[in-house]
């Protein structure tokens, strides 16, 4: 099963109609017949085969705004891609026009301001490099070829979530090219409203070519925890954990997870391949209290591994990247934010992962509140942020053969938690968007009302409709 039209020949635009767009762009436009097609259109989810008809590699806001323009022109289909990491691949479409901003990925830190700029196309991993050379951070996610765009448009959560909030709170400003072509720039005293929707309400508005965000002071060094429990202990793990995360201080961020141990030399090699779970935790405070506040982790119970130790900021916003590669594996992730986390949700999560079809697919917890739950349900267009823990279901495999299976394990762990969870659910883990108007009510909730009337200001005819679409009819 692939997601697109596998192998289907892309549709064919004649030179002389792309004639006066390609002589716009100061960067490139990509057909089907070059060389470097099928590298550039291929997205970080190996199941997404798509095949647009023309790639713009934009370098700048002029060449978004031709594209734009050509595309509504043409009647086009579009879709923005900044890294590509959309787990449902919105960042390609078919027989449509990718304003791909990859290489519009300048930062720039104003370490006295505490603020940084950076270019659309920017991933985590580039804007983390210029940060930190000034000891700073933008709250992001967790795999550094992640795109900054697309993260935070939906939210961004990562390791600095209960200390410093999600991506979109450390949103300052925003310059957006809208629907008919406009340069727009979005912050408090100039179009404040679309700053608002900006601020988790996703790509519905326009292309976001660069992004302003408050830095904070972190690192060099955090401190973290990472421990292995076999998979007979998973369920006092998880209640245990269940416990520590609602008393922990705001300096920590982790997840549990629940997984089937990889061969790495730290596990005893009989417990390779079979069920575990995984306390990971980090501390951006001070060395001598997170020794302190990470000990209940460390000492609970008898682990099969403890590789807790300080970290690089850098090495840490890498720890995961090798689990997830670009291209090669395929995946599929959907979440729920849940509202309790009783013993029957515990037993069901484990015996749901003991029978995981793939070895590398994941059920996650991620511990909330903090700085990420102060914000009102109104004050942003994320919405409600009451869930004390977050649930991701990672379905991650390596074969065309297994997506019937993944997929629907996948989807089990989705509809057997359901009674346990708000109604919410985080965008950026999306499924397929196969139930994109639910997701899109339960994720926004009260604010949808607001955040359509802003979509008919600025895309009165869902021009930007390849994401979580906020349809006019809502």
């Amino acid at each position: 099963m692939s997601v697109g039209t596998s192998g289907a020949a892309a549709r064919s635009i004649a030179a002389e109609v792309t004639g006066p767009l390609e002589e716009g762009l100061r960067g490139r436009l990509v057909r089907p017949a070059d060389a470097d097609y099928e590298a550039v259109r291929q997205v970080w989810n190996g199941m997404v085969d798509r095949r647009p008809a023309l790639i713009a590699r934009c370098t700048g806001a002029a060449d978004v705004i031709a594209a734009v323009r050509f595309a509504r022109g043409q009647g086009l289909p579009i879709a923005v891609r900044g890294g590509g990491h959309n787990v449902a691949g919105s960042g390609v479409c078919d027989g449509g026009l990718v304003i791909d901003l990859s290489p519009m990925n300048g930062v720039r830190v104003d370490p006295e301001a505490g603020t940084v700029r950076a270019g659309g196309g920017t991933t985590i991993g580039q804007l983390d490099h210029e940060t930190q050379a000034f000891g700073l951070a933008v709250p992001m996610g967790v795999v550094t070829a992640t795109g900054i765009g697309g993260l935070t448009l939906g939210g961004g959560l990562g390791w600095l979530r209960r200390r410093h909030g999600l991506s979109c709170d450390n949103l300052i400003s925003a310059d957006v090219v809208t629907a008919d072509g406009s340069l727009v720039t979005a912050d408090e005293q100039h179009n404040p409203e679309l700053l608002w929707a900006l601020r988790g309400g996703g790509g519905n508005f326009g292309v976001v070519t660069s992004f302003e965000f408050r830095a904070h002071p972190v690192g060099p060094q955090v401190s973290v925890a990472f421990v292995v429990h076999a998979g007979a202990d998973a369920a006092a793990a998880l209640r245990h954990y269940r416990g520590w995360a609602t008393s922990a201080p705001d300096e920590v961020s982790s997840f549990a997870i629940l997984w089937h141990a990889p061969e790495m030399d730290e596990i005893p090699v009989e417990h390779h391949h079979t069920p575990i779970a995984v306390y990971l935790a980090v501390h951006c405070g001070e060395q001598d209290r997170a020794e302190q506040d990470l000990a209940s982790l460390r000492e609970f119970g008898s682990p099969i591994a403890d590789l807790s130790a300080p970290m690089r900021y850098l090495d840490l916003q890498a720890f995961f990247d090798a689990d997830y590669p670009a291209h090669d594996m395929r995946y599929y992730w959907k979440s729920h934010f849940l509202r309790e986390l009783p013993d029957e949700a515990v037993a069901t999560l484990v015996e749901l992962n003991e029978r995981a079809p793939s070895p590398h697919s994941t059920i996650d917890l991620w511990q909330l509140g903090g700085a990420f739950a102060r914000p009102g349900a109104r004050d942003t267009a994320f919405g409600d942020r009451s869930a004390p823990f977050l649930l991701g279901i990672e379905c991650n495999w390596e074969h065309e053969t297994d997506d019937a299976a993944s997929i629907a394990w996948g989807r089990e762990v989705f509809d057997r938690l359901r009674m346990y969870a708000t109604g919410g659910q985080y965008v950026n883990f999306p499924g397929l968007y196969e139930d994109n108007d639910a997701m899109v009510r339960g994720a926004f909730g009260q604010n949808l009302g607001r955040l359509t009337a802003i979509k008919k200001q600025y895309d009165p005819t869902n021009f930007f409709r390849l994401n979580h679409n906020i349809a006019l009819g809502q």
